[in-house]
């Protein structure tokens, strides 16, 4: 690794790490994360960091050129961790690569291209063109990883999905006729609320929101803003008006797919207590079809959702192919009796393939072992 490389390297880890600070926070808008760099005799140093603002504007490029002023990056270098956009939308914003150039940048370094096919490569043609020098690929894996929803929602027109389970060391998420237990411990609980501030939406089945009537929401310190969109799944309504989604609505938002059949009373009622309720179709079985739900989801949007919905929408998810990330937190306490099994056998068996699923970080938090997983094809 050359002297140069390794400083690309160092700067473009700073803007993904700066960038991820907004994620669940920018969506439709992918969250990227931009440093800008001027050389001194003493090396290169940052003059100005960015990333996307809350509601996708503005982008990660531009919050950077707007905290450097007027003249600081001229001369300088920035690094992006995706390709800067190169056209106008109908909210009329000047596109980052126009910004780029009014900014008198030398160099550009970007982590990866723009998925969607339409300008894949053009911001960093006309960067060229501009006599802006542009290198890209760097860390380009983890740009990746940062970006997957975007990315998926512009080539599958779906969010990623991460799916979280906690379970006993007997592997039980729940006690037997769901019977609601404590599985986590007090620091991993606290850590799956700051996993739910960095995705756009949390989702559950209703069959969970009916044993633990459930409030979904970030409950850590000055975080409350951040709580995400609630999704829950419920093919025939069942959600009960009474329910603590149903009243914190006009608080945080709460979207509700159900079947196309499901009972129109229902839906007015819920409606009128502050619910947006979609439809979409349901096999013979009445369950849902949740790759059309989850790209529904895309179409508003949302980008990253994080699923607690219970170890059966796991399993359909999974099975599916739906499932993008799996997060295990194992409790070393055991059940002792017969419960409701974590993890069924269709994700087991993805799991413990490493062609499907491959295990990328493990850990404790807390007293709870953590296992990542992610999907490799």
């Amino acid at each position: 690794m050359t002297d140069s490389s390794a400083i690309d390297r160092a700067f473009m880890r700073q803007a993904l790490d700066f960038g991820a600070r907004g994620q669940g926070t920018t969506w439709p808008n992918p969250c990227v994360g931009a440093v800008v760099t001027q050389d001194t005799q003493d090396g290169p140093v940052i003059v100005a960091r960015g990333h996307t603002q809350p509601g996708g504007r503005p982008h990660g490029e531009a919050n950077a050129f707007d905290r450097a002023g007027p003249n600081a990056a001229a001369g300088g270098t920035l690094y992006v961790t995706l390709e800067p956009c190169s056209h106008r939308t109908i909210r009329a914003a000047t596109p980052c690569v126009e910004r780029s150039i009014l900014a008198g940048v030398k160099r550009v370094v970007a982590a990866m291209a723009d998925p969607n096919p339409r300008f894949r490569g053009l911001g960093f043609a006309l960067l060229r063109t501009a006599g802006i020098a542009v290198t890209t690929g760097v860390l380009e894996g983890e740009a990746q990883r940062t970006h997957r929803g975007h990315v998926l929602r512009v080539t599958q027109g779906r969010p990623m999905v991460t799916f979280k389970v906690a379970r006993t060391a007997d592997g039980y998420a729940g006690g037997a006729g769901n019977e609601r237990i404590a599985v986590s411990c007090p620091a991993a609980n606290g850590w799956v609320h700051l996993k739910r501030a960095h995705h756009d939406a949390i989702m559950l089945g209703i069959g969970s929101v009916l044993a633990d009537d459930p409030l979904l929401s970030v409950r850590l310190p000055g975080m409350a803003a951040r709580s995400p969109i609630r999704v829950i799944l419920d093919s025939a309504l069942r959600l009960p008006l009474h329910a603590q989604l149903v009243r914190t609505a006009g608080e945080i938002p709460v979207w509700v797919i159900a079947a196309e059949s499901a009972p129109v009373d229902r839906e007015l009622a819920l409606v009128a207590a502050g619910i947006e309720v979609m439809r979409v179709s349901a096999g013979p079985d009445g369950h849902l079809d949740l790759g059309e739900a989850l790209r529904l989801l895309g179409t508003r949007g949302i980008t990253r959702v994080f699923s607690e919905g219970g170890p059966t929408i796991a399993e359909k998810l999974a099975v599916a192919g739906l499932v993008d990330e799996v997060i295990v937190s194992t409790s070393p306490n055991s059940l002792g009796r017969p419960g409701v099994v974590a993890i069924r056998p269709g994700l087991a068996g993805l799991l413990a393939n490493r062609d499907v699923y491959a295990l990328i970080e493990t850990g404790l938090i807390g007293h709870d072992h953590f296992e990542h997983f992610e999907r490799t094809g």
